[in-house]
């Protein structure tokens, strides 16, 4: 027997079995493009991602046959959505989180509700990146889209409709449409009748970890599964990497190091802090019952080292693929071994959390004719991890110390980076056995809904394993402790002339 999880994420799709001890049975990966159609404008192709999901699906299913998977569940990225017709059509791309075209709408609801009404009910700090906007934005430049879309799903319900079930959505997933009353937990009247939508056009809302019904014969055949896999609601990809990470306590923090970087603490009670909007930190629920988590995230994250290895990694790409080498562990291993004197300022989508600036753009600051290839690759690692640590300082201010991180995703397996991230945040990381954090976190809540774990959290604790802890090095951490008020007032300083760049 064994449970499946799935990660639907911005730029691949993921599945992983677990035995119920959370030994990886077998996984399966495909990466599919994000798409531009317009400058700031970022998209996907659902019917692609739905495609990965499936053949991800039915590789691992192949190879669990003598484990065959009793339930699955599925972790989504968050905002992204899909308009649906009546006949299972898709309609238009996805719109996905860091797409810029939904800028203007922050005007348009604070015209109709006040921003701190909108954190009050929601969570959710108010901006255009929520899936909210992104429907409005069909409502006006697409009506023939808005008019004939029957549902407006995100990836998770999208799967479950491809599994032959009514949309159904987690708790912590519909937060991050900005439509979801958060201590209700349902959809809210007042936000969903602002904005015109229906609550019918969109999915059902359950808890995290809910059984919501069985796969048919059609579908099972279609994705290569037994009949009758139980169907478990999951949840927001990083609350779900959170529990798969053992985050499941008070003062510890999920470090995801992927596409998108974030840090995510576990919340013992819902926090609304004048300090958590004016910096554009959401709350709300966590997919453990009883807690919250706040999520803090740069949108550049790993698509930096990814960016890097496309415009200057030719040498290493042309390396990895003779010596059948990972390229960034190759790209790594040439970082400058001590901490640089440049300063890169993350940007090169969109800010996140704190700034939720649209407008800026990537810097590299402090460029000399010595300055390495190691030194800009250390940089481009140091910038993101500091962009962060100006979200730690934000959550401390708020009551939200994290003394301590879990950290998962692709960058958790290179020691050089863990230890660099240990020395700037001045607190211990601690990378995960199972870097897969978010499809673990899945097949938790779906062996908690047949039954085979009393609950999320016990599971967490009992399953999720450290592989190894880094402690801050004395010496580098007084250097960016120093440093980290110089990389305060870089933003600042370029604010403004980078909005006219």
């Amino acid at each position: 027997m064994s449970l499946l999880g799935i990660d639907i994420g911005t730029t691949g799709c993921k599945a992983v079995a677990f035995d119920e001890e959370g030994r990886i049975l077998a996984s399966a990966y495909r990466e599919y493009p994000l798409h531009f159609p317009r400058p700031g404008w970022i998209e996907l192709d659902s019917a692609r991602v739905m495609r990965a999901a499936r053949e991800v699906i039915r590789e691992v299913a192949a190879a669990t046959r003598k484990d065959p998977i009793r339930a699955l569940s599925v972790a989504a990225q968050g905002e992204a959505v899909t308009p649906v017709g009546r006949n299972g059509q898709f309609l238009h791309n996805a719109i996905v989180t860091f797409d810029a075209r939904t800028a203007p709408w922050v005007a348009w609801w604070e015209e109709r509700i006040p921003r701190q009404q909108i954190f009050e009910i929601t969570g959710m700090p108010l901006h255009g990146m929520y899936t909210a906007s992104k429907i409005l934005w069909w409502k006006k430049e697409r009506r023939d889209v808005f008019r004939k879309a029957h549902y407006f799903l995100c990836y998770s319900d999208l799967l479950f409709y491809r599994l032959g079930l009514e949309p159904a959505i987690d708790s912590s997933l519909a937060s991050r449409t900005m439509l979801l009353d958060v201590d209700h937990v349902d959809w809210s009247p007042k936000m969903l009748n602002i904005a015109g939508i229906a609550p019918e056009r969109l999915a059902r809302v359950y808890p995290p970890g809910t059984a919501i019904g069985e796969l048919g014969s059609k579908a099972a055949r279609s994705f290569g599964l037994p009949r009758g896999v139980a169907i478990v609601t999951g949840g927001h990809d990083q609350p779900c990497g959170a529990l798969g990470a053992g985050v499941v306590e008070p003062n510890v923090g999920l470090y995801a190091t992927g596409t998108v970087e974030c840090i995510t603490p576990a919340l013992g009670t819902r926090v609304i802090h004048p300090q958590l909007l004016e910096n554009n930190i959401a709350c709300y629920p966590h997919v453990v019952t009883g807690l919250f988590v706040a999520l803090t995230f740069n949108f550049s994250g790993g698509s930096l080292l990814r960016w890097y290895r496309d415009v200057l990694g030719a040498e290493e790409t042309a390396r990895a693929q003779e010596t059948g080498r990972d390229v960034y562990a190759l790209l790594i291993a040439q970082a400058a071994k001590e901490p640089t004197d440049l300063l890169l300022l993350p940007h090169f989508t969109s800010t996140g959390t704190p700034h939720f600036d649209t407008q800026s753009k990537g810097v590299l600051a402090g460029l000399r004719l010595s300055t390495t290839k190691g030194e800009i690759i250390r940089a481009i690692l140091e910038g993101i991890t500091y962009e962060m640590a100006l979200n730690v300082q934000v959550l401390r201010e708020c009551g939200a110390s994290i003394s301590a991180f879990r950290a998962t995703g692709g960058g958790a397996k290179s020691a050089f980076w863990m230890q660099l991230k240990a020395d700037l945040l001045g607190k211990p990381v601690s990378a995960m056995r199972v870097p897969e954090a978010v499809c673990l976190g899945a097949a938790i809540l779906a062996g908690t809904a047949i039954g085979v774990y009393p609950n999320a959290r016990e599971a967490a604790l009992r399953i999720s394993r450290i592989e190894r802890t880094y402690r801050p090095n004395p010496r580098r951490s007084r250097f960016y402790a120093k440093r980290f008020p110089l990389y305060r007032e870089l933003y600042p300083a370029l604010r403004e002339w980078l909005h006219r760049l």
